[in-house]
């Protein structure tokens, strides 16, 4: 079993930035990849960034991408999501998920583990 909390969501304007972390715990965290999704109201849940096992190679989805930042440290079991220039369409609740392998991938069946989320609103 590997549990994920995430933290760092909340309330901010257009423009601002936020920082997610999501500190992992239970099982081997350096030898697998991460991604980061979000979901917002009424849609389906869609990969934002991935990170694979030793943070040589990142994924970023069209819609974030030059805006967001993925990173890791293994050495603390935790991933982390810096996010700027933030806009309303970036309003969803974020998830963070332990891959099954050490390559990343952008299917979310490929990721057996998942946190409770946080929530990030942007105001415009």
């Amino acid at each position: 079993q590997v549990q994920l909390v995430e933290s760092g969501g909340g309330l901010v304007q257009a423009g601002g930035s936020l920082r997610l972390s999501c500190a992992a715990s239970g099982r081997t965290f350096s030898t697998h990849a991460m991604g980061w999704f979000r979901q917002a109201p009424g849609k389906e849940r869609e990969i934002v960034a991935a990170i694979n096992w030793i943070g040589t190679i990142r994924y970023y989805a069209d819609s974030v991408k030059g805006r967001f930042t993925i990173s890791r440290d293994n050495a603390k079991n935790t991933v982390f999501l810096q996010m700027n220039s933030l806009k309303p369409e970036d309003t969803a609740v974020y998830y963070c998920a332990y891959s099954s392998s050490r390559a990343y991938s952008i299917a979310r069946n490929e990721y057996d583990y998942w946190g409770q989320g946080t929530q990030v609103t942007v105001s415009s």
